[in-house]
């Protein structure tokens, strides 16, 4: 037998009775019954809990220990579900976001727009380059929402049950120096830069492995490709000792230009997560929708990559509502359109 929260309103009900008889009564109980459940209790626990004479019953120094922690459990289990019951007749209402993300468009505009729907509702954040580490917060309760990047079409680099559903489809653009000998073209095939050194912020996905496939199609092998924070990226592209890859949302800094790969040989696909049992589950529509609309003010904001998308419209924010699926499902994507 497990111990069960009922068997420790047993013991308290025993305790603040000061008999089993009483306790009986005080739980609509008759007294034998109550008793042989009090035995298999102390079974459980190892030990009496009580020491009962003609005088009543009193606890034993295991019996207070149980009272102890009786005493806290029974009050939080009580209240949990009194909040339970608030939080399910509440008409919608959500007490917080917990948002993470690894770098994309897409996180800013989702705060903002949240903090826009819901100003009495707090938003947090969390950062992090592993999707892996996002994917497990939000099994484990720690996050509601998470906004990562898949390569192409592959399935998010994670496994469980959380659900996922895209959000976007953005080529792959590249950040140079903006006096690079390439930087007045309107793209450039990606065989132009094999003599170049690369830079890219890291991930768990299989980024790398596409990156490196690209360029042997393009007929190179990349050299060296420094894998570091954004910042380190730009200054390396800014001073000519790399190219960057980067998202075509991105927002160049001063020194800086974004440049298109011709034919798009990289794509970078945005997902929103959550766990298809989180009490926030029921609004996670309405919150990738939000998150479709950050992504598609980020486009506005990049007049290359809007310009660009004139002439490929497989890419930009999805559809509403397309279908969501497992990481580990076989079936492909929603389809993409731009907007």
């Amino acid at each position: 037998m497990d111990l069960e929260l009922r068997h420790l309103r047993i013991v308290r009900a025993v305790a603040e009775a000061g008999s089993v008889t009483k306790a009986a009564t005080h739980l609509g109980l008759a007294q034998p019954a109550l008793t042989a459940q009090l035995k298999r209790i102390e079974r459980v626990l190892g030990g009496s809990l009580f020491d009962r004479d003609h005088n009543g019953a009193r606890p034993t120094p295991l019996g207070e220990l149980v009272l102890a922690r009786a005493r806290v459990l029974l009050p939080a289990a009580r209240e949990l579900q009194e909040e339970a019951v608030r939080f399910a007749n509440a008409c919608g209402e959500i007490p917080r976001y917990r948002l993470g993300a690894t770098n994309g468009p897409i996180l800013g505009g989702l705060v903002d727009r949240l903090a826009t729907a819901w100003p009495s509702t707090p938003v947090t954040t969390h950062t992090s380059w592993s999707a892996r580490e996002l994917n497990a917060m939000l099994t484990t309760g720690r996050l509601d929402f998470a906004i990562i990047g898949a390569c192409g079409e592959s399935p998010p680099p994670v496994d469980g049950p959380v659900v996922w559903t895209t959000i976007a489809m953005d080529p792959v653009f590249v950040l140079l120096s903006e006096d690079h000998r390439l930087m007045g073209r309107r793209e450039v095939e990606l065989g132009e830069l094999a003599d170049e050194q690369w830079t890219a912020t890291p991930g768990d996905g299989c980024f790398s492995d596409c990156f490196a496939a690209a360029c042997a199609r393009a007929g190179f092998t990349p050299k060296t490709v420094y894998e570091t924070d954004v910042a380190t990226c730009m200054h390396l592209a800014t001073v000519g000792r790399a190219v960057a890859l980067c998202q075509a949302t991105f927002q160049p800094a001063t020194g800086l230009g974004l440049l298109p790969l011709a034919g798009a040989p990289l794509r970078w696909r945005q997902l929103l997560g959550w766990h298809p049992e989180s009490p926030v589950a029921r609004v996670a529509p309405v919150i990738a929708e939000h998150a479709r609309a950050a992504h598609a003010d980020a486009v506005r904001r990049s007049a290359r990559y809007a310009a660009w998308l004139d002439g490929d419209p497989r890419f930009g924010t999805a559809p509403q509502d397309p279908d969501a699926h497992p990481p580990s499902s076989a079936l492909p994507p929603a389809p993409i359109t731009r907007r």
